[in-house]
């Protein structure tokens, strides 16, 4: 009897706690209303995402509760969250969240704009970046596949026709002639309206007086790939196949209603975990998209640096290049190395590339916060001045030539046979190795044991070095192969830490948090993309998004379904 008193108890605790905390699993299904129209764009971007923007016309029914949030399915789970915005009646909303109850999706709140019981609002919800969402064409090798649902709404909540027009915006570029649409989904037109959009891309609308909003509609058109980057292309089972995964998928879409209870607090904490590793990456990508369209050739005669911004390496790293570049220019030397401040030489040399003159300009601020503005204008400029000159070119294959005088420097380094070789060989190819991903590690390895005959230059750099390193030349210096007098040297151990802390003392002693640095050059470079301008009269405009996946079931609420609840 006490057994069951117990059970009986953590049952009813169980309960209690899913009322309390989840009210809205328990509750979701309550809205009623009409959507007498939905305007939905896809957009096709050069770089292979998709963007995504919806417009629906809701009418709430005049029993039914105020409309207070719409879930919206998106294609898959790579979607850019911070490019995710929305308006009601045309006011911007800002509560904006992964949907606890479409997977994947986003929830919108709307706030003051809720829509109550027989009244008409307008919902615009703009995913501005999904991954991931183009497929090999199963025709022509030389096509991708661009296939897309719609979101749909949850069964028995929605009543009455839906005016659907969708319209696809293809990549920049793609000619009248060569794309191709796929077969219409009942309902609408077999053939979809061709046209140009106001940013000069070719366009198919596919449009329905009375579509029915709960079901899964698909479309599909296919272009030649050479219009987007070639890693952008899916291999594998394409969206909607009926694999092993997908079913899977499904299955767990229709008994999430069972499962949001146990998985609550995980999901909330993975949603908070992505959302802010999914955050901080994009901040670090400052290259612009159209910098990756392919073109063709490799771009020669970049330097360091800027093959370093073509490889989007982290700014920090890419800063002190520039430091090592003005120092062996002897354009500069440095006073103090915590927190750095550097010196001009007068008169400065000549032939200073523009970085390198923009980044001495900036040192001579004596505010922190201005020193940090003017780098990153600086550092602006450098994107924007490699955009130029890799245009018509092609990014990939320019970035494999790059990489390979990277490998070749290491390799003169490491094959040196006596430590001066060794030194001197560091010296002349310093920033080219910087562009090796395990460059700290190989620094230190190859200097790990033997003395390291210091550059010309290093005074310069290290303001404690004063000339007098730990091994100096005797009166009667030593002679070198070439009958030159033998440099300096320094422990190998201590010149390689020197150098490798080096850009670690850049980011926290100069620009502070290096993501925040470089979140402010992303903004201006490569920021989020913006809804475009209405295609319509009305203030919501065109849109689009979706949703690749169907029930696996029958009678059940879709992955995809969305709607008020």
């Amino acid at each position: 009897m006490q057994k069951k008193r117990a059970l009986f108890v953590s049952a009813f605790i169980v309960f209690t706690l899913m009322i309390l905390i989840l009210p809205g699993a328990a509750f979701a299904q309550t809205y009623t209303y009409s959507l007498p129209q939905q305007f939905i764009d896809v957009y096709w971007n050069a770089d292979g995402t998709s963007s995504i923007d919806y417009v629906f016309i809701f009418v709430n029914d005049p029993s039914g509760p105020t409309i207070e949030f719409v879930d919206v399915g998106v294609p898959n789970s790579n979607y850019d969250m911070n490019s995710v915005v929305a308006y009601a009646n045309a006011v911007e909303v800002t509560d904006i969240e992964s949907s606890p109850y479409v997977q994947p999706g986003v929830a919108v709140g709307l706030g003051s704009q809720s829509i109550p019981p027989g009244q008409t609002g307008e919902v615009r919800v703009f995913i501005g970046r999904v991954r991931d969402v183009l497929y090999p064409d199963d025709v022509d090798e030389n096509y991708a596949s661009a296939v897309f649902s719609p979101n749909y709404f949850e069964g028995g909540s929605i009543s009455g026709p839906t005016e659907t027009v969708l319209t696809y915006h293809l990549p920049p570029g793609v000619q009248p002639e060569e794309p191709r649409w796929h077969e219409a989904p009942p309902g609408f037109s077999s053939e979809p309206e061709g046209g140009i959009d106001n940013e000069g891309r070719l366009t198919y609308t596919w449009r329905s007086s009375s579509s029915d909003a709960t079901r899964r509609y698909q479309f599909g058109a296919s272009f030649p790939k050479q219009y987007i980057e070639e890693d952008a292309i899916v291999t594998g089972a394409g969206p909607g196949s009926a694999g092993a995964a997908s079913v899977f998928s499904d299955l767990v879409a229709c008994l999430s209603p069972f499962l949001v209870p146990l998985l609550c607090f995980g999901g909330i904490a993975g949603m908070i975990v992505w959302g802010v590793v999914s955050s901080s990456r994009r901040k670090l990508k400052y290259l612009p998209p159209k910098i990756a369209i392919e073109g063709h050739g490799i771009k020669r005669g970049l330097t360091a640096v800027e093959a370093g911004i073509l490889m989007e390496e982290p700014m920090d790293k890419i800063m002190t290049m520039i430091l090592f570049g003005v120092l062996k220019k002897n354009a500069a030397q440095v006073v103090k190395r915590d927190p750095l401040e550097i010196k001009l030489e007068e008169p400065l040399p000549d032939k200073l590339r523009n970085y390198e003159l923009d980044f001495l300009v900036a040192f001579q601020e004596t505010s922190k916060g201005k020193r940090k503005k003017a780098l990153q204008k600086m550092m602006i400029a450098l994107v924007k001045s490699v955009g130029k000159k890799m245009k018509g070119f092609s990014r990939k294959e320019t970035v494999a030539y790059y990489k390979d005088i990277t490998r070749r420097a290491w390799a003169q380094v490491e094959a040196a046979d006596t430590p001066e070789v060794k030194s001197a060989k560091y010296d002349q190819h310093m920033e080219w190795t910087m562009l090796d991903k395990d460059y700290d590690d190989r620094t230190r390895d190859v200097f790990r044991t033997g003395p390291v005959f210091v550059p010309m230059w290093w005074p310069r750099y290290d303001p404690g070095y004063g000339g007098a390193p730990a091994r100096t030349a005797p009166a009667s210096a030593p002679t070198t192969s070439h009958g030159g007098p033998s440099m300096p040297t320094l422990p190998g151990s201590a010149f390689a830490g020197s150098v490798v802390t080096g850009v670690q003392s850049f980011s926290s002693n100069v620009v502070g948090s290096i993501s925040d640095f470089t979140s402010g050059i992303t903004n201006i470079t490569n920021p989020p993309p913006k809804p475009p301008a209405s295609s319509y009269s009305r203030s919501g405009g065109g849109g689009g998004g979706g949703c690749a996946c169907a029930c696996a079931c029958a009678g059940c609420a879709c992955a995809c379904a969305g709607g008020g609840r």
